[in-house]
């Protein structure tokens, strides 16, 4: 199937940045570990993979500009342009040996996630999504799923740790969900739940306090699936927020019904 060259360039730097992290998962117990904050890791390969990634995308389009996760922003002669990038989403996973990351690479501009491209290079699974040309899985065009009744979905969230988020909201969170869908999942990397949701793997997802790199590439994926993205008041910017509800309308719909209430 033939892709845009900027959807080209983005694959390539996914690419090549995948490679690199599993060469580093076959070794993650020799891993140079730092601590960034509680339990949240930043390892060399983490850093090691954004670099590639930055030099593959500034090759290719010089002057945009540049969100990282490890390395902050970088000002481009392009103000319309900004790439937002997570170089290893799910970096406890990564560390754990669970097959559950990420690369994520979204592009902006003038505000709008246009494009986006996520990679696990653990199972080579590549999704892909472009403005107003639809969201792809590894070629095959995706749907979200088309269920109706809470009963019957499974819904992904967050769940905060350590020193981050808000545990007593969280709990009240998922008590209420818990008490009307099928299953409850947890999987450790926010781009990847945004991606099953755009499969129809997930029916819906739910998370808070994330940042721009963890969402922006999920973000356009479930909107080219036919999904709907927000933040909890149902009609806000994620990205502006950093809480996120995503799912099919109809799942979007009963999820900020529940859970706006609870965070006022």
């Amino acid at each position: 199937m033939l892709h845009s060259a900027l959807i080209n360039v983005m694959v390539k730097a996914a690419r090549r940045a995948g490679r690199s992290l599993n060469r580093d998962l076959g070794e993650v117990e020799n891993l140079q570990v730092s601590l960034k904050g509680p339990a949240n890791f930043v390892t060399m390969a983490d850093k090691r993979a954004e670099e590639m990634i930055y030099t593959d995308l500034a090759k290719a389009r010089p002057g945009y500009g540049f969100i990282g996760e490890e390395g902050g922003t970088r000002e481009g002669a392009d103000k319309s342009h900004t790439w937002i990038v997570d170089p290893l989403d799910g970096t406890t996973n990564f560390l754990h040996g669970i097959p559950q990351f990420a690369i994520s690479i979204g592009l902006q501009r003038e505000g709008t996630i246009i494009a986006g491209v996520i990679y696990n290079p653990a199972n080579d699974e590549l999704y892909i999504a472009e403005r107003g040309k639809g969201a792809f899985l590894n070629e095959q065009r995706l749907r979200v799923a088309g269920r109706r009744k809470l009963d019957e979905c499974v819904i992904a969230c967050g769940l905060p740790h350590i020193g981050r988020g808000d545990h007593d909201l969280s709990r009240k969170e998922m008590a209420e969900i818990q008490n009307k869908v099928a299953g409850l999942r947890r999987f450790g990397a926010a781009s990847l739940d945004m991606a099953f949701v755009a499969a129809g793997r997930l029916d819906g997802y739910w998370e808070r306090n994330l940042q721009p790199w963890d969402m922006a590439a999920g973000q356009i994926l479930v909107r080219e699936a036919g999904g709907v993205v927000s933040g909890m008041a149902g009609d806000d910017d994620p990205l502006k927020t950093g809480h996120l509800i995503c799912g099919n309308e109809f799942v979007h719909g009963e999820l900020v019904k529940i859970l706006k209430p609870l965070g006022k």
